[in-house]
């Protein structure tokens, strides 16, 4: 039985929460949060604080779920990874490449330790499905990828937690909030990226300093070409759209769904992933799969999880559009 404790209580918490709660072989004992009111409701024999150095003293959790503002992903994992305590931590994995070389060391430093990150749409059933076709060979090599990330975040959404909106604290905005997933999912199907060309920019105007829209054009080292969209300027909450051209098909998935497409706009279902429930059903709904199988390697300790260094190539490519947006030019993401 893993004791394991919950370190930040914001809007993802409820998401994890349950996950924990539910599995047979975790005992949540504590959760952590600096605002006394945010307190879930809870068993009494779960804990509650407002430091999670005192949590570590009092609780000596196995397991710790790090679900705090960006800022503090790396040095609250390395609190704890330094003291053997197995880490999970939600995306992004750090503010930028260099931070995140940082915790691809502590990673390496500390080999007794399982530190896993949150990027749960690999598990999507959608996602899982396309790589096993796009890997099987049967339809050619990969030409071209297409992602839409078109949601909405209005000022009251960074009235509600400030950070979100400073980028010293949050590393940006729609790519490292938001359409980080499908940059991952971009790296996970298609492989690294050679180069690419882009920009971050502003088209609603709030009180923030950092991006509401980005684009750019990749070229990866496979040979494939992909286009990148991510929007907080959408008027809704629309789900993520990724469409990938081999040389004999065209795989998309939309809304939750994966779909062969012919010509003329025909469509071929081939699966559906399961919704979240409640408003945040555009999030992604495999954070159970991937929790389950983030202790199962604990347990059998092996590598089948999502590391650290899988994180790799979404901070790479946001930190090379913030880049090509200030010089105009195509930056190269090869060492």
């Amino acid at each position: 039985m893993f004791k394991t404790a919950v370190i930040g209580c914001g809007v993802i918490s409820h998401v994890h929460i349950p996950v924990l709660m539910e599995m047979e072989n975790v005992h949540l004992c504590a959760v952590c949060d600096v605002d006394p009111s945010k307190k879930p409701e809870l068993p009494e024999d779960v804990h509650f604080y407002t430091d999670y150095e005192a949590l570590y003293e009092a609780e000596k959790p196995d397991v710790v779920h790090i679900l705090l503002p960006h800022y503090l992903h790396y040095p609250v994992s390395r609190y704890f990874a330094e003291r053997g305590v197995h880490v999970f931590c939600e995306k992004p994995a750090a503010l930028n490449g260099d931070q995140l070389e940082e915790f691809i060391q502590l990673e390496e430093d500390h080999p007794e330790l399982k530190i896993g990150i949150c990027f749960q749409n690999r598990f999507n059933d959608t996602t899982i499905q396309l790589k096993k076709l796009l890997d099987s060979g049967k339809f050619g090599r990969i030409q071209n990828l297409f992602a839409l990330n078109p949601w909405a975040r209005d000022q009251a959404y960074y009235d509600a937690g400030p950070w979100r909106g400073d980028f010293q604290l949050s590393g940006g905005g729609c790519m490292i909030n938001q359409a980080i997933h499908l940059i991952d999912l971009m790296g996970l199907l298609c492989g690294p990226v050679k180069s690419l060309k882009g920009t971050a920019l502003n088209l609603m105007e709030l009180s923030t300093d950092v991006e509401d829209t980005a684009v750019c054009r990749m070229e990866f080292e496979n040979g494939a070409r992909g286009i990148f969209f991510a929007t907080n300027a959408n008027g809704y909450n629309n789900g993520p759209i990724l469409e990938v051209k081999t040389d004999q098909a065209v795989f998309v998935i939309d809304s939750r769904r994966l779909y062969r497409q012919y010509e003329k706009g025909n469509r071929e279902l081939i699966c559906s992933d399961e919704a979240l429930a409640g408003e945040k059903f555009y999030y992604g709904s495999s954070h159970g799969r991937l929790i389950g199988k983030f202790y199962r390697a604990i347990e059998e300790n092996t590598d089948d999880y999502v590391h650290v260094r899988d994180a790799q190539l979404s901070n790479r490519v946001i930190d090379a559009v913030f880049l090509s947006g200030k010089t105009g030019e195509t930056v190269s993401l090869q060492a």
